[in-house]
């Protein structure tokens, strides 16, 4: 190969661009809701952009510059699996405040024209009000710019400003470079929320009446009380089907019959009374034979003596106590008030509240139904507001992270992630001189989180924050030393003992990840946090940083369990972190790499194939044995010890392999299941392996304990498993392969290119033999 073959920048294929084309185009054509079709519509527009420039270069899907004439900083519109359209996420079409701010000063609603009003005095006194006041917000980092620019003119650095106008000039017609103006001042830095008081808004007034709900209630006003009287009135006789002559008995007869018709016009929704052999229609049928003078034959008078007689012995005679009791219940449950219409009352509480932030107290917002809401609603006071609007409001409470984790608002680590960007900015910003200046800052981090990653190769990374030219331009703003190092600690501390302890059987997820790694930074540990790798674009290579993250790892674990049962050698990893320490990494297109840790997790995955999405996953699950995937960075580095302590959470992580464990019986795909399961599994020795050693045979003790709390067939999946692991740790190892004991015992791991022997069902299957959990 020759030179400049070996330098050509590698680009994704666009096999997995026309698969999500062809899903779009499914969707548009084939579902039923038309909010969906459209969506689907816009999202093949997308997709085609894609695609087309894709073929004429415009975009190198896979290089942190995949649009040219962007540069990196600029960010990019990104649809599914980090794909590029090639439009700025900043630009398109004014939006209505832009077109506002136009109008306001004079000028044409374009960009460009925007842009040099706001670098004259007036507009510079436009930006200087917003800087104090705080009331603007920024969703797009780009819209921080210019408020940037006012910042420094302000502070006589005029030089930076002009800098930094340079540089956003040749955009100023494309990009959005202006804040939006917002009635609520920046939020608190002690609260985050998960859902704003307008997203919770919006949720309730999307909850329709829920037609199942009204067919039940329609049911049991109106159509339950008709057939009772149409019962009645057939009792009325010596006999069903035995007709009196008495013509009042008629009349009314007909009266009920012309009722039916106009109930029929006007409920709609229960269609079970037109239903030809339900008991009503059998009723109704009949009495509109005789009512027209025509005798009923053989076959109708047997249907309506059943009908009659299946009546009475269900529910009895109307008007008996039985009976009486029964519809009274029945009208107390449909006069229960719909979920719609407590969501209304709910949303009208909602009204008055800031809408972009969250709410301090929910509690006003979910207790039951006033007096004074029933003297507007007629809804019953004292009505309880359900749990699935009381969930919606409670979405959007604002408060310390750790509360929202202990109220059930934050579910899963994921989630978590969601909302860590807001303390991250509140931290990063600290570190700011001045407050306008803190304040511009959290808002720009909080919007650069919002910024959804690319699909990288060749090792590359991600934008920081610290490359967006209006962050650069007031980068000597920032404090250094203990002031600024410490509370990124503290946070640091607070936010990896806060995921640790909740979710102690998840991987961190990659965008935690990230933020966690932005507050190392700013405390200066010199600690390396590493990204989950996606097994379907890895590159075949390590970055250096998971080198130094093994050798955290071999540092704290060297001698445990956890080094025994995956067969690592740390002392030989941490050796190999020393001499590449001192050696000159090599590069790969530019991306440094760590071969030596490459070469150890390739021979560690074993045979299996090369290149596929199972064996490339076999590699970095060896790179996250290795390495820990963070926890023991978390814990040398920044100190984590998150309560009530590692034995608890050592237990907690095998309940979650079990939970995990039961989901794999019958499931036609287990494998994301039983990666999960392994996941939690080497948690869960992590944990185990720093607990004292009296502790660390009470969980062993218990575990078995654990598995019998679980369908029948879990223990028999984890049994191999769990033979491994009380082997090893009673001071046996296993073979190369994996197995002990005469294969009796298997080490668990999550990647294989065989079939997973957790996923084959343990149990007999013969009827005798049920899995009766």
């Amino acid at each position: 190969m020759n030179e400049n073959a070996e330098k050509q920048p590698l680009t994704a294929a666009p096999s997995y661009v026309y698969g999500q084309l062809t899903k779009a185009f499914t969707t548009a054509l084939t579902h039923q809701d038309a909010g969906t079709r459209n969506r689907a519509q816009e999202r093949i527009r997308r997709w085609r952009d894609v695609i087309d420039k894709m073929a004429d270069g415009r975009l190198r899907i896979g290089s942190r510059t995949p649009v040219a004439g962007l540069p990196a900083w600029v960010t990019p519109e990104v649809v599914h699996g980090g794909f590029v359209t090639g439009s700025p996420a900043a630009g398109g079409p004014l939006l209505p405040y832009e077109a506002e701010a136009a109008r306001e000063a004079g000028v044409p609603a374009e960009r460009r024209a925007l842009f040099d009003h706001f670098l004259t005095e007036p507009g510079l006194v436009t930006l200087w009000d917003l800087l104090d006041s705080g009331r603007y917000s920024v969703t797009v980092p780009e819209e921080a710019a210019l408020l940037t620019v006012a910042w420094l003119v302000r502070a006589g650095d005029v030089t930076r400003a002009l800098e930094l106008v340079g540089v956003l000039e040749p955009f100023a017609g494309r990009l959005r470079l202006l804040p939006r103006p917002s009635d609520a001042a920046a939020p608190d830095t002690l609260a985050v929320h998960r859902r704003t008081v307008d997203d919770a808004g919006r949720a309730l007034a999307r909850r329709g009446t829920n037609v199942a709900v009204e067919t039940q209630r329609e049911a049991l006003t109106v159509w339950l009380p008709f057939s009772d009287e149409l019962l009645a009135h057939w009792l009325e006789t010596t006999g069903p089907g035995e007709v009196p002559s008495d013509r009042d008995w008629l009349e009314r007869g007909a009266e009920l019959l012309r009722r039916y018709r106009s109930l029929a016009q006007e409920h709609t929704l229960c269609g079970k009374h037109r239903r030809p052999k339900e008991n009503l229609a059998v009723l109704r049928g009949a009495l509109e034979e005789v009512v027209a003078g025509r005798p009923l034959d053989a076959r109708r008078l047997g249907l309506l003596r059943h009908a009659v007689a299946s009546m009475v012995r269900k529910r009895g005679t109307p008007g008996s106590r039985a009976h009486t009791a029964l519809r009274r219940q029945q009208a107390e449950q449909a006069a229960l008030p719909s979920h719609h219409a407590l969501a209304q009352v709910v949303l009208r509480r909602l009204t008055g509240l800031p809408p972009h932030v969250g709410a301090a107290d929910v509690a006003p917002l979910v207790t039951p139904v006033t007096l004074h809401e029933y003297r507007d609603t007629g809804l019953p006071a004292g009505t309880e507001i359900p749990a699935a609007i009381r969930q919606v409001v409670e979405g959007a409470l604002s408060a310390p992270i750790g509360t929202l984790v202990e109220r059930g608002v934050v579910p899963s680590a994921e989630v978590l992630a969601e909302l860590v960007p807001q303390l991250v900015a509140a931290t990063t910003a600290q570190a700011y001189e001045e407050e306008s200046l803190r304040t511009l800052m959290a808002a720009a981090y909080r919007a650069f989180r919002n910024r959804r990653s690319l699909l990288l190769l060749d090792l590359e990374r991600q934008v920081r924050i610290e490359e967006l030219p209006w962050v650069q331009a007031v980068a000597d703003r920032r404090g250094n030393g203990p002031a600024t190092e410490e509370p990124a600690l503290a946070a640091l501390r607070q936010l990896g003992e806060l995921a640790v302890r909740a979710f102690p059987g998840t991987l961190l997820p990659n965008p935690l990840v990230r933020e966690l790694g932005v507050l190392a930074r700013q405390a200066d540990l010199g600690a390396s946090l590493v990204e989950e790798l996606a097994a379907d674009i890895f590159m075949g290579t390590f970055g250096p940083k998971f080198l130094r993250a093994a050798r955290d790892a071999a540092e704290l674990l060297r001698g445990t369990l956890y080094e025994r049962y995956y067969g690592i050698d740390y002392a030989a990893v941490r050796n190999m972190a020393i001499a590449e320490t001192g050696e000159a990494l090599t590069r790969s297109y530019g991306a440094r790499t760590s071969p030596g840790f490459t070469r150890l997790c390739t021979e560690r995955a074993g045979p299996g194939g090369h290149g596929s999405v199972a064996a490339n996953g076999k590699v970095i699950e060896q790179a996250q044995i290795l390495t820990t995937h963070n926890l023991a960075t978390l814990v040398l580095r920044a100190g984590i010890l998150p309560e009530p302590g590692w034995e608890d959470l050592a237990r907690r992580c095998f309940h979650s392999v079990c939970v995990l464990t039961t989901r794999v019986h019958g499931n036609p795909r287990p494998l994301g299941t039983i990666k999960d399961a392994a996941y939690a599994w080497r948690q869960m020795l992590f944990h185990l392996s720093l607990c004292t050693a009296d502790k660390q045979q009470r969980v062993l003790d218990g575990l078995d304990d654990e598995t019998a709390r679980h369908p029948r067939h879990v223990a028999a999946r984890l049994a191999p498993a769990l033979a491994g692991l009380r082997l090893v740790a009673a001071g046996a190892t296993f073979d190369a392969d994996g197995t002990a004991d005469t294969g009796r015992a298997r080490r668990l791991l999550a990647w294989t290119t065989t079939p997973h022997w957790l996923g084959a069902n343990p149990l007999p299957t013969s009827r005798h033999a049920p899995d009766h959990g």
